[in-house]
């Protein structure tokens, strides 16, 4: 059959077309990875009345993981563990005295992964919590803004600096373990200054400056905020976003019942900043301040991640950038008496995960899915390749179909000085969250010592109940503890 010379050109066009459409979607999408450091899921687009208007439009333009969990509640493994695809007994790192890599080796982390895919990976503020040079093409930015800025603030400050050691203090850690620890300065300040003055707030002109510069090449591009991170420090506007008499303090400031007295924990954290009392609770006028102060630090943060965001618009990359932000765990405002993370609870192990990827269908998805799923997810929605020794999920199916059938069980654990075991055979608390309930073992390895911690999410959410000790709830305990103990891989879908 004769074809027309005007029949060819358009199969040619055609053609043409065809290739320039596949040379487009072929094209390496861009990752923009956001942490933040000690972010529960405090805020707007997860029902609690806090003023994050960037995020949450953020989140209605993508997926939002209702129910994501992190494998340990402490930053230096939780990052390990997101950034290596690793859980923490792998990693080795379950407090700061390992380091991924003097277990690990060589492990190719995940930006080090794109870095070796021919991507720029470029990295400012706080990723890992110490750094890791091999994993970025160039070195980790970070910012030298001093932390107080009120004359008040500095003021403490010196007093610290000219009488630190009558001022240091010691913590009963029990079982007769103490640790000394010096004096932070206040922990919380609303100075009237810009966002620029703040170290958030330099992170973030970095990263969209040198968002400029990578614009027409792949890159890997990890932003890490520090705030809400104590110190509570934000500029004064953040705060006037909030009455403090109307924020709502814990219901639950008190220990679950017939839970492990090692179950809680005497947030340190909190205690060595300036005025916070050495034993006991916190007044209820700080416990106000503090939640007033840590609202204010996400409606900062949140800002910063808003102009983070419309300068990938702005360059015109929204359609070729996969955006993850996730926070590194979450936080105690109180719950159970605490002021920290440094747990196996909800309120420690449940932080926020939402991720955007180019020409998605917005959804949020109550499946369980954890933070060491998002190295292989990255990996699969990227087209790059997945080390075999990577121990999660990608949960790329579930940006698709958020609603289909996915694991029944994510898992954390959590470090502990046992009573009667002291450090030298530390404990650990392994936990296991189902759609309904959450299990915690604790033990102590080489020894006979078990401990349990049940709670029914259906009639006790805030876990104020420890059900493991009940007869009657004997052969569910034993139900989840053999799930527990048959790990990830079984939990898998």
């Amino acid at each position: 059959m004769l074809v027309s010379h005007k029949a060819l050109r358009l199969i040619f066009v055609a053609v043409l077309a065809c290739f320039a459409t596949s040379s487009t979607l072929a094209a390496p999408p861009n990752v923009l990875f956001i942490a933040v450091d000690d972010l529960r899921p405090e805020l707007g687009c997860y029902g609690v009345p806090v003023q994050s208007p960037n995020i949450d439009q953020f989140a209605r333009e993508g997926t939002l993981f209702e129910r994501a969990y992190v494998q340990c509640a402490l930053c230096m493994p939780s990052r390990a563990s997101v950034l290596t695809g690793r859980r923490p007994d792998t990693t080795g790192v379950v407090d700061f005295s390992v380091r991924f890599r003097d277990v690990l080796g060589d492990v190719v982390t995940l930006p080090q992964h794109f870095k070796n895919n021919g991507y720029h990976a470029a990295a400012f503020g706080k990723l890992f919590h110490h750094d890791d040079p091999a994993s970025w093409s160039e070195r980790l930015w970070q910012s030298n803004r001093k932390p107080y800025h009120t004359e008040f603030g500095n003021q403490v400050l010196g007093w610290i600096k000219e009488d630190h050691r009558r001022l240091t203090y010691v913590w009963d850690l029990g079982d007769g373990v103490e640790k000394t620890k010096r004096p932070g300065g206040l922990a919380w300040e609303a100075p009237d200054v810009s966002d620029d003055a703040l170290r958030d707030g330099d992170i973030a002109n970095a990263a969209i400056g040198k968002m400029s510069e990578l614009k027409d090449q792949p890159f890997f591009l990890a932003v890490g905020f520090h705030k809400p991170h104590l110190p509570f420090i934000a500029p004064k506007k953040y705060f006037d976003l909030y009455d403090r008499d109307e924020i709502a303090l814990a219901t639950n400031p008190f220990p679950p019942r017939d839970a492990p007295k090692f179950a809680t924990y005497n947030w340190n954290d909190l205690r060595h900043y300036y005025g916070i009392p050495d034993v006991g609770p916190v007044s209820e006028q700080q416990a106000r301040e503090l939640k007033h102060a840590y609202y204010a630090c996400v409606s900062f943060m949140d800002a910063q991640v808003g102009r983070v965001l419309k300068s990938l618009d702005d360059l015109g990359l929204r359609d070729n950038t996969i955006v993850v932000l996730w926070g590194d765990h979450g936080w105690q405002l109180g719950e159970h008496g605490m002021w920290d993370k440094h747990s196996n609870f909800e309120t420690s192990t449940h932080a926020p995960l939402i991720i955007r990827t180019p020409g998605q269908t917005p959804a949020r998805t109550k499946a369980l899915v954890e933070f060491v799923d998002i190295y292989p997810t990255l990996c699969e929605l990227s087209g790059l390749s997945v080390d075999e020794g990577l121990e999660g999920q990608s949960f790329a199916p579930l940006i698709e179909n958020p609603n289909r059938a996915w694991k029944d069980a994510a898992f954390s654990q959590y470090k502990r000085v046992i009573p009667g075991y002291g450090q030298v055979a530390p404990g650990m608390g392994y936990s296991m969250r189902t759609d309904r309930y959450r299990l915690t073992e604790w033990l102590v390895p080489g020894t006979e010592f078990r401990a349990y911690e049940l709670y029914d999410h259906q009639s006790d959410p805030d876990e104020n109940v420890n059900l493991a000790g009940a007869s009657k709830h004997r052969m569910l305990v034993d139900e989840l503890k053999t799930k527990l103990h048959a790990g990830w891989q079984a939990a898998s879908p």
